[in-house]
């Protein structure tokens, strides 16, 4: 394996090999071996990174709004035009079919239609005597810097959450995506490049703590955007902000869906199908818990199970419905999860940990816990894997409850025939976001 290619970065326009001496293994998931390095940055690449970036700044912020629009024009036309390269690279990476490959890329896209209207969103506003014979006026203007720490999981959308509207608007970018999966963004900032865009408005940053520790402390960074875990995401704040950058840092999630004694079975199965399992469950707005309002509980664990059995797990390239978790560490994680609910008394209904696939990658079935308390691992925990929990509860108001009570509480579904339920879950539910009867 000494010979196994190594992915450097991006600077100033070019790709750029490593001279830090550091790299870690990347994997293919579903092969279970390691197919390549990616370099970890030391100090002089995150100066270099974070120079380049500095010095594009000024003639990008001076460049016309129409000139800028007309980049990210071509971006998005070579973006839907070779999109499938880049949902084959993703696949290679992360793992994930290459149909969830391809739908992560089509939300990144939505993000970067949005930004072709950068002429108006750029727009400021005025207002004649605000006070007497004062005028206000505001205007937008861009920060300089701004830093892009993106997670393994969408390796693709999430940096193209906060990329394509940061460099319309002005800024220059470093992105730091995850070493495990880190050639998407290479792909993108040449794609980039292609579309016309100046050498160092966007740069890609392998690398390690080191790296991101480099981007919330250095002066010239100016705003800091993360997803990720939620120890992690506190850091992120914590930092950045004492380095006095705006910081934006997404957390983890435990999302719920109350499934009301009215409600649609076969629909509300499907749904959690579909919302549990995409993905390996790899995802920030998986649902994780199911809240069964009685009487339909078992009704319900009995329609999902059914479904369970038609999920094919395997290589994410070959006509699989589920493909393998990023990492032996991380498919082992999960698999921890599954033994402690087991000890913690909830019945296991569908064991992944049994599913039979064809080769040595690191791959766990969709697994379904029922009769889950409050008080286990499996609840009060982002597991980020496939594995279901429910919750038996025997009314609405202990399905909100529960919901609201949960730290992790964000993303919320609720499956109902009753629009009465539904307008009191609207006003009600302190958290996150509301479903009625739509499949997640």
């Amino acid at each position: 394996m000494t010979n196994l290619p190594t992915v450097g970065h991006f600077i100033s326009g070019h790709r750029q090999p490593s001279t830090s001496g550091r790299t870690a293994e990347v994997f293919d998931p579903a092969l279970g071996v390691a197919t390549k390095h990616v370099a970890l940055a030391n100090q002089a690449e995150i100066e270099s990174a974070i120079k380049s970036a500095n010095a594009a700044f000024p003639a990008w912020r001076d460049t016309s709004l129409a000139k800028r629009q007309q980049v990210m024009f071509a971006f998005r036309e070579l973006l839907n035009a070779r999109k499938g390269e880049l949902a084959q690279i993703i696949t290679a990476e992360h793992g994930k079919v290459l149909s969830d490959a391809l739908g992560e890329i089509t939300r990144g896209q939505e993000v970067v239609e949005f930004a072709t209207g950068i002429p108006h969103l750029m727009k400021g506003s005025y207002s004649e005597n605000a006070s007497t014979g004062v005028d206000v006026y505001s205007t937008r203007q861009p920060l300089g810097v701004v830093g892009v720490i993106s997670p393994f999981n969408f390796p693709a959308m999430v940096p193209m959450w906060f990329f394509p509207l940061a460099i319309a608007a002005g800024n220059t970018v470093v992105l730091k995506p995850s070493e495990k999966d880190p050639s998407a963004a290479i792909w993108l900032a040449e794609l980039f490049k292609e579309a016309g865009l100046p050498d160092g408005v966007f740069n890609v940053l392998n690398g390690d703590k080191e790296a991101v520790d480099g981007l919330l402390t250095h002066p010239d960074v100016a705003a800091i955007s993360f997803v990720g875990s939620t120890p992690i995401a506190n850091y992120v704040y914590e930092t950045g902000t004492k380095h006095g950058k705006r910081v934006q840092a997404l957390g983890g999630a435990k999302n719920h869906m109350v499934v009301l004694p009215d409600s649609d079975l076969e629909l509300a199965a499907d749904a959690a199908i579909n919302a549990g399992f995409g993905s390996a469950g790899e995802r920030c707005m998986a649902i994780s818990a199911i809240v069964a309002v009685e009487p339909i509980a078992s009704a319900l664990v009995a329609r999902i199970k059914s479904r369970m059995a038609d999920i094919k797990t395997g290589d994410g390239t070959k006509g699989s419905d589920m493909g393998p978790l990023v990492t032996k560490v991380h498919r082992d994680k999960v698999a921890s999860y599954i033994e402690a609910g087991e000890k913690a008394g909830a019945t296991l209904v569908k064991d992944g940990r049994k599913v039979k696939v064809d080769g040595e990658g690191f791959f766990l079935g969709p697994t379904l816990f029922d009769n889950v308390t409050p008080d286990m691992s499996i609840y009060k925990e982002e597991i980020f894997g496939p594995v279901l929990s429910i919750l038996r509860v025997n009314t609405y108001d202990e399905a909100l409850a529960l919901v609201n009570s949960h730290p992790y509480g964000n993303g919320t579904s609720i499956f109902t025939n009753d629009g009465g339920a539904a307008r009191r879950f609207q006003n009600e539910v302190e958290v996150g976001m509301v479903g009625i009867n739509v499949p997640i």
